[in-house]
């Protein structure tokens, strides 16, 4: 897992950035010419250029004569050479924009395209720049949303496991032992069997209500609370083993549950679907951020 960032930080930057980019668009537009003046101011030097000589030493007899008619090539030729340059020079911008757009991935922030070129294409990049922060910020604010969601649904199902069918499972648990002193000598082993798959059942809900619900993490941390995990699946022939550091940069609550869930499904498969007996988890600061790495020794796919 790479950087993980606060969700409200990157929406409160992702906010300031719009703005940012109109005022650098507004002081490249004062600065640039847009491409319809380039243009136009061509095509006027190169009129008011032949009009002048035209009117001055050059003539254009009828029929036009061999070396008039070279003058006219290569005005026409320098004409369009400086139309293309000028067209080449303000599309660059729109071809680059273009290049940007074609590889743009939400789920990937990168560079942004540099805001340059002809007012029009500096508005648009810009513009273009702008909607992509804001489409950013809009997806982590509603991958916050959704987390949070997630997250209160765990806890109210977690809630109900602990408190309607743990106390049920509890409930029936006393009064088989109750039974148990009473049943005849014949019967009392069944009775013990019920027992213990009583028993076991309610372990295993109380299990799934702390995978739910990790109080560990929200008492305790997140160094204790991946602890606590590796330990909950050194079992059945698998052994995890962690190195956690204690020195952890500090962490907002949404970074910390993020981080968790993901070890917590990372060691699921491996347990699930690795046929693997030595997983690793390692969690290590990194500059500007924490990375979390997981490996066993498994078949994988």
């Amino acid at each position: 897992m790479g950087v993980v960032t606060d969700i409200r930080d990157r929406s409160r930057a992702a906010r300031l950035v719009p703005a940012v980019l109109r005022a650098r668009a507004g002081r490249s537009g004062k600065r640039t010419v847009s491409l319809f003046w380039r243009i136009f101011s061509l095509n006027a030097a190169g009129l008011v250029v032949a009009t002048a000589l035209l009117l001055g030493p050059v003539t254009v007899s009828t029929p036009v004569l061999p070396h008039e008619a070279l003058i006219l090539l290569a005005g026409l030729t320098a004409l369009l050479a400086g139309n293309a340059v000028v067209l080449r020079l303000g599309l660059t911008p729109l071809h680059r924009l273009g290049r940007a757009m074609s590889t743009a991935d939400l789920l990937v922030p990168g560079a942004r395209p540099e805001v340059a070129g002809p007012a029009e294409a500096a508005e648009l990049i810009a513009t273009y720049n702008t909607m992509l922060d804001r489409l950013q910020a809009e997806r982590a604010a509603g991958a916050g949303r959704a987390l949070q969601a997630q997250e209160r649904e765990r806890h109210r199902i977690a809630r109900e496991l602990h408190d309607e069918v743990g106390q049920t499972l509890t409930a029936v648990l006393l009064q088989l032992k109750r039974v148990s002193d009473r049943v005849p000598g014949e019967l009392r082993e069944e009775v013990s069997l019920a027992q213990e798959a009583t028993r076991a059942g309610l372990d295993e809900i109380r299990r799934i209500a702390r995978r739910l619900r990790p109080g560990v993490l929200e008492e305790l941390g997140l160094a204790s609370a991946l602890r606590a995990l590796t330990a909950e699946f050194t079992h059945h022939g698998l052994t995890v083993a962690h190195h956690v550091p204690g020195d952890l940069p500090p962490l907002t609550p949404e970074a910390e549950l993020v981080i968790y869930r993901v070890a917590q499904e990372s060691l699921t498969n491996t347990a699930r679907h690795a046929a693997a007996d030595r997983a690793d988890l390692t969690l290590r600061p990194l500059p500007g951020g924490i990375e979390l790495l997981v490996r066993d020794n498994g078949t994988g796919l």
